[in-house]
């Protein structure tokens, strides 16, 4: 059983949490099945559950390297040296990190709106960016786009290998065969 979820923002990646944050439970009632990889509590976008462990192991090891791509809201502009150094790779304090691509993207179509929305701020202006990875360590996007001067305040993951969001809602999900 393989389930595509689009993980709203401010979601635990488990089923149980002891402080009363809001978790997958909240959104997914199938019992036994578990997510592929994580998406960090203030992240949104697609988180696949399965109950097969080698399909989960094939998703979430990264020397299967699917790629995953992720929309980042950034604060300010993107040039063309800022994305390059996104591909080539910048130092992360545990090592090295490199996008397989980085562009510039339009805001992406249809996007919903998060509760509570990203701080504006008048004499700052963000833009989005679209950066695809094959590994996914902690809050990787994040610390590679503020290595590179753009911090990102918005993060969604689009997709994971061939699955992606398109169709679901926030907090919705669908089985897939």
């Amino acid at each position: 059983m393989l389930i595509l979820l689009n993980k709203p923002f401010r979601v635990l990646c488990q089923f149980q949490d002891d402080r009363g944050r809001s978790t997958l439970a909240d959104f997914v009632p199938i019992p036994g099945v578990y997510p592929a990889g994580r998406l960090d509590y203030d992240s949104e976008g697609l988180l696949l559950l399965t109950d097969d462990g080698k399909l989960q192991a094939r998703i979430s090891q990264p020397r299967s390297r699917m790629p995953k791509t992720y929309w980042a809201q950034v604060e300010g502009r993107p040039d063309a040296e800022q994305l390059r150094r996104l591909e080539d790779g910048v130092a992360l304090k545990d090592g090295p990190a490199r996008a397989v691509a980085a562009r510039s993207i339009e805001p992406p179509a249809g996007l919903w709106q998060r509760d509570p929305p990203i701080r504006y701020r008048k004499s700052v202006p963000d833009s989005w960016i679209e950066i695809v990875l094959t590994e996914g360590r902690n809050r990787q996007v994040r610390r590679m786009t503020a290595a590179v001067g753009l911090p990102t305040l918005r993060l969604i993951r689009y997709s994971v290998g061939d699955w992606t969001l398109d169709g679901l809602a926030p907090g919705a999900w669908r089985e897939v065969k």
